[in-house]
């Protein structure tokens, strides 16, 4: 127990330190909502407004500071959300280089029991297929150099009944645009087929910025001065290259690969490089970037790069699995968007320290008092996703606490008790 309390001691310090990095400008009581749901949401491990209350073990009734909490949320403004996005990217700047791969993809929140939540629409859910009450997301991730963690750069939930709304595409370039002003036109963007539109691609190419999408099989190109369909083209080469993968199950998958040199009908004059993918089904995968090299290993990076995509999934999952995402119970937008925000900078926070694993000793140490087994096969100690163990680790310490995070944020009361002073005192009197 000693070893937890330490454990647990140093945890609360680790999120306190992180959250007054974060809440730079912010005032004391938003700050205080900050860092309590963060902390709520680490010990809990939901987003349940009534278990975010219960694990900060303070002593008011459980009412009163659910109401405190939500109130929090509703009034939190959306300039105070785009500071504390700020302040965070300001302290991941540090992981952020010219191979740093951006993940750019939508997700929902599926609410299909709901009926008084702020501007409900339908949505076509991603785990099922069929259209249930709910939202929109719109997430860019940023994968790490060395571990490949996804850390979040940006977050927008939304709904198309809201005011102001113009479109899908509208709110996607919202972040690319706070991408390119935050981080420059440094790192690699990926994108699926879903984002396969001309005005992606303009936005890419007038910015200078490097990306990696995948095309849809109805997509035209120009190849050898001919407009072309990209499927009819890419069944013309067998593949050059050979790659060998391996998917979830173990299973070794030999891929061929072909670099075709491409444009677009409307922009001939831009060179663009289409990686036709073999074996992964019946019709290739096509790939198209702006990235040029000579070096026959570029068909190898922009593969590699494409499938790295995959870790926003993962990243999506262990939102909805490990903090219960989905089953959050406040009822206005902008509360919804500021307990995401809020969901994502904890998130961040264990990316971060998945990052340190092999430098820390209190992330070790915090991997060996998860509840999983953490044993990573030999060669892919760095490519473990330890979202998970991190995860379980902050609810199995916390859990264990007696009290919240609150002697951190307020000084303990003064005593108004009279003292009488010693008698050895009074004689000097």
């Amino acid at each position: 127990m000693n070893q937890y309390t330490k454990l647990a001691w140093v945890l609360k310090r680790e999120i306190l330190n992180f959250s007054e990095k974060i809440c730079t400008g912010l005032w004391k009581p938003e700050k205080r909502l900050v860092t309590c749901i963060l902390y709520g949401i680490a010990e809990s491990g939901s987003c349940h407004l009534s278990k975010i209350s219960r694990a900060l073990k303070e002593k008011i009734s459980l009412k009163k500071l659910i109401e405190r909490l939500s109130c929090g949320l509703r009034d939190f403004s959306e300039e105070d959300r785009e500071m504390l996005l700020d302040n965070y990217t300001s302290e991941i700047k540090s992981q952020i280089d010219k191979r740093t791969v951006f993940l750019v993809d939508d997700s929902d929140v599926v609410k299909p029991h709901s009926y008084k939540m702020e501007h409900l629409e339908i949505v076509r859910d991603g785990s099922t297929g069929k259209l249930e009450k709910g939202y929109w997301t719109t997430e860019i991730a940023a994968l790490t150099s060395s571990s490949k963690s996804p850390l979040p750069v940006y977050d927008r939930v939304y709904s198309a009944s809201e005011e102001g709304f113009i479109s899908a595409n509208e709110e996607v370039f919202k972040g690319l645009r706070y991408l390119s002003q935050t981080f420059g036109n440094v790192g690699i963007r990926a994108l699926d087929r879903g984002f396969d539109s001309l005005d992606y691609y303009k936005y890419f190419i007038k910015n200078r910025e490097a990306f990696v999408i995948r095309a849809t099989k109805n997509r035209s190109v120009r190849y050898k001065d001919k407009t072309e369909n990209i499927l009819k083209v890419a069944n013309q080469f067998k593949g050059k290259y050979r790659i060998d993968f391996k998917n979830k199950k173990g299973k070794q998958i030999t891929c061929k690969i072909a670099v075709v040199p491409v444009s677009l009908p409307k922009y001939p004059n831009i060179p663009l490089n289409m990686v036709v993918v073999h074996g992964f089904g019946k019709e290739p995968m096509m790939l198209i970037t702006n990235l040029q090299s000579d070096d026959k290993r570029l068909a190898d990076t922009i593969v590699k790069v494409y499938l790295l995509r995959w870790r926003i999934e993962e990243y999506f999952r262990f939102k909805k699995q490990q903090y219960a995402w989905e089953d959050f119970r406040v009822r206005s937008l902008n509360s919804i968007r500021t307990l995401y925000r809020i969901l994502n900078l904890l998130t961040g926070l264990i990316g971060l320290l998945s990052e340190k694993r092999s430098e820390s000793v209190f992330v070790m140490q915090l991997i060996a008092a998860s509840k999983r087994i953490y044993r990573p096969k030999k060669g892919k100690e760095k490519r473990r996703f330890l979202f998970y163990a991190i995860g379980d680790a902050f609810f199995e310490i916390l859990r264990k606490t007696t009290v919240g995070i609150s002697h951190f944020l307020c000084p303990p009361p003064q005593n108004n008790q009279l003292s009488f002073l010693k008698l050895s005192e009074m004689g000097k009197l």
